[in-house]
């Protein structure tokens, strides 16, 4: 008679980062019955992404009842699109009602992780070790600030710091301001403070498409509503949902579907009427299909940078000098603060940390080409090594809160096969690794993103790195593992 296999409930469980990720990954973890696990977090604060930006404007670009764990709603927002400080109080809220900050460590950076042993062996930056059978990288995207090589930028007297580092010991006010960058942080930015400093300016390599979707606030009446009636709230939350992935994350996936062709005809409904100086307008034209680059939703930039207080600065930049920034047709701009809104390295996720898998083989080495990952979750030769938000994955205008739901079904699933005594090491193969990214590569041809433009979405050989495939399908194969797509080693 065969004997049945042992169900474990001690599998020690490693989580990097207390973003919005390691919040949930630690949520659901125990509810699962599972008690032997630890974040470690490199800051002193959870909150990730949205404790590290605190920028004048800043705001999530998803609807803030989509940006929300579907087992927390929250009927307190106070505007569709959520300002940062309400988000970070958000996942603080959530962490201590759900008992995760007991479980974190602190000001403890993940310096390595090495497999050896049937184990992972982790280094933090304070010299402290620790094993784990199972660890999850939920260090985020967009989290290490891409600084640009301009000449003399150390030189600058003023103030300077990324926008991610924002120093709100600066004052602004009366202040000559300047921001290189078009991406949405600038474009949040711009709306904030045009008019409130003595001169703003904003350098722009790069036009972008702005669509205006409305910012609209939630009155205390409606929010006493759907706090009374949660039926309410989830009737909004599905409507916005519609919204973004019927009408926009679908959209982009296929550069000549009608919605597409819709969104790029608000947008340029919105320059041509949106912007009054014939000479203004030309210059925020962008040369590209709209969505080639991330959508960036707003109302209000084009009345902030045709604000007195504001200009768009389009000629290139020649060097930073201590006095501010020279052009190249030999203006110098005088600054007192400036502000580099240049984004993010958006190809590192668990790095800087080493990685080492089966047999020695490093993470970067094998990431030297570009990052990649099967269904952005798992890379061979990594076992029990599992990522959320990792390579791949569908960051096209999506909530990464959904998204990473989707994730952590899917890896606990998984790790079901772990604690069954299944096996004891799992992880992608890879054949269906080499499978996937021959199928996600070509698919990725025919979306907007290869339309002609040079974005994040792109890896170093234009290929874009984003899922191009719907909404539904991402839903479908997160559902189940195929475990025929893994190499299970007992």
């Amino acid at each position: 008679m065969a004997q049945s296999k042992k169900i474990t409930n001690d599998l020690r469980v490693v989580i990097i980062g207390a973003g919005m990720a390691g919040i949930l990954s630690a949520i659901k973890l125990r509810e699962a019955g599972y008690t032997d696990f630890i974040i470690y977090e490199k800051a002193n604060r959870v909150g990730g992404t949205w404790r590290e930006n605190t920028y004048p404007g800043i705001a999530c670009d998803v609807p803030a009842h989509l940006y929300t764990y579907s087992f927390e709603p929250n009927p307190n927002w106070s505007q569709t699109f959520a300002p940062g400080d309400e988000i970070e109080a958000y996942f603080e809220g959530v962490a201590h009602k759900y008992g995760v900050m007991e479980s974190i460590r602190f000001g403890e950076e993940i310096k390595s992780c090495e497999f050896a042993d049937g184990r992972w062996h982790l280094l933090t930056a304070k010299g402290e070790r620790d094993t784990a059978d199972i660890l999850i990288a939920a260090t985020g995207v967009l989290h290490h600030p891409n600084i640009p090589d301009i000449p003399g930028l150390d030189t600058f007297a003023g103030a300077r710091f990324h926008s991610a580092r924002w120093d709100h010991t600066v004052p602004l006010e009366g202040k000559r301001v300047g921001v290189i960058g078009t991406g949405s942080t600038a474009i949040q930015i711009t709306s904030a403070l045009a008019a409130k400093v003595g001169k703003f300016e904003l350098f722009q390599r790069t036009a972008q498409w702005i669509m205006p979707i409305e910012n609209a606030h939630y009155s205390e009446a409606e929010r006493a509503s759907f706090t009374r009636d949660p039926k309410l709230m989830a009737s909004l939350r599905d409507q916005l949902h519609e919204m973004m992935i019927g009408g926009i994350a679908n959209a982009v996936i296929k550069a000549d579907s009608p919605e597409m062709h819709m969104i790029e005809k608000a947008c340029l409904d919105n320059l041509e009427n949106g912007v009054k100086d014939p000479g203004l307008r030309e210059k925020l034209r962008p040369n590209y299909r709209a969505a080639c680059k991330r959508l960036i939703f707003s109302t209000d930039f084009y009345d902030a940078i045709q604000h007195p207080n504001a200009e768009l600065v389009t000629e290139a930049i020649e060097a930073v000098e201590p006095k501010g920034i020279r052009t190249k047709d030999g203006r110098l701009h005088d600054l007192d603060v400036l502000v580099l809104a240049t984004g993010f390295a958006a190809d590192r996720f668990v790095r800087p940390a080493r990685v080492i898998g089966r047999d020695g083989i490093d993470l970067d080495t094998v990431w030297a080409d570009r990052p990649f990952a099967y269904l952005s979750i798992s890379v061979p030769n990594f076992p029990n090594f599992f990522m959320l938000n990792g390579p791949n994955g569908p960051v096209g205008n999506f909530s990464l809160i959904q998204i990473a739901e989707f994730q952590l079904g899917y890896i606990m699933q998984l790790l079901d096969q772990i604690r069954a005594g299944t096996c004891q090491q799992i992880s992608a193969s890879l054949a269906a690794t080499e499978k996937f990214d021959e199928a996600r590569i070509s698919a990725g041809k025919g979306s907007i993103w290869s339309t002609g433009c040079k974005s994040w979405y792109l890896d170093k050989h234009g290929v874009p790195a984003s899922w191009p495939w719907a909404y539904s399908r991402f839903a479908e194969v997160m559902a189940t593992p195929e475990l025929d797509a893994y190499d299970l080693v007992s």
